[in-house]
Order: C-alpha cells, then sequence, then structure tokens
C-alpha cells in the first residue's frame, strides 16, 4: 500500500493539504496504539505499524520537494539515493554562483550576498516555470513518463540552489 492509498487520496506532485492534514488526524485517532491496548498483540502490531507509517507520509505530503521525490521512487523514475547527472549548462551556472558567493563571503560584502540570494531565488522560479503545469496538474493516467522525467531534473536542480541558499545563512 502506497502513501496514497493509506490516506485515500489521488496520486499527485502537490496533494491538497487540508484534506492531507484531515485524512491524517481521522487515521490517528482510528490507528492510535493507546486504543490497542486490549486488543491481541497481532493487533497491537498491526496498529503501532499503521501508526508509524502514517506519520512517515505526512511528513512526506507536508513537504513538497519530499512529494516529488516519494511519487518519482513509487514511479520507478528516481532511486532512493540516486546520483544523478545534471545538466552542464546547469552545473556551470551553480559553480559561478558559488564563486560569487565565496568571493562575497571573503569581501564581507553584504550588498552582493543579498543580490545573490536574490539571483538564487529567481533561478529557482525559473527552473519552476517550465514543470509548473506538470506539478500542479499532475494526472496518474495522464502525466507522461517524459513529463515526471522534467520534474526529477527540477527537483535535482532546486536540491542544488537550496544547498547554496543554505549556506547563505
Amino acid at each position: 500500500m502506497n502513501y496514497f492509498e493509506l490516506f485515500e487520496i489521488p496520486v499527485s506532485l502537490k496533494p491538497d493539504m487540508n484534506i492531507v492534514k484531515k485524512k491524517f488526524f481521522e487515521l490517528s485517532r482510528k490507528f492510535h496504539p493507546d486504543f490497542y491496548t486490549n486488543a491481541s498483540e497481532e493487533e497491537q502490531a498491526e496498529a503501532l505499524e499503521k501508526s508509524a507509517l502514517l506519520n512517515k507520509a505526512f511528513k512526506i505530503f507536508s513537504s513538497e520537494d519530499e512529494t516529488i521525490k516519494y511519487l518519482l521512487v513509487e514511479k520507478n523514475l528516481m532511486e532512493d539515493e540516486e546520483k544523478y547527472q545534471l545538466d552542464k549548462f546547469f552545473l556551470m551556472n551553480v559553480m559561478e554562483l558559488n564563486e560569487a558567493l565565496m568571493d562575497a563571503k571573503m569581501e564581507g560584502d553584504e550588498t552582493k550576498l543579498e543580490t545573490l540570494q536574490s539571483s538564487i531565488t529567481q533561478l529557482q522560479q525559473e527552473i519552476y516555470e517550465p514543470i509548473k503545469n506538470i506539478v500542479e496538474h499532475y494526472k496518474e493516467d495522464n502525466t507522461t513518463q517524459e513529463e515526471l522525467l522534467q520534474v526529477k531534473e527540477y527537483y535535482y536542480q532546486k536540491k542544488y540552489l537550496a544547498r547554496i541558499l543554505e549556506s547563505l545563512k
């Protein structure tokens, strides 16, 4: 059973968090281990397992990036610890950003750092634009493998940019 089935929601790259939260609390009450203290050991173990699965699924659905990763893994388009090769042009841009970031940090130039942060945020928006429609309107039977591979490329690019933004802090 995958997390979408567990939560009884449609497969999506961007699940409706209001529905996810509602289902999480509903299922958490249903499978909370405290309600199974007088049940058989087998029922207790099943409740504990479902409760842990619910928490893990909720954590994944609460993060757009983790939801994308989860769906791509489910579709066998990504491995958990995959060494993905990004486009060379993108990697060159990232290398230039990293060099500019090191220079700005060494100079202690706050203005340059703010400009870099703004540039990275803009780049994140630019890489999202081509896949925005795929992510926001994913349909299990209509979205192609090719489109999902574009989402995979975006996922890895976004991870790179997030690391650079994190180093700005």
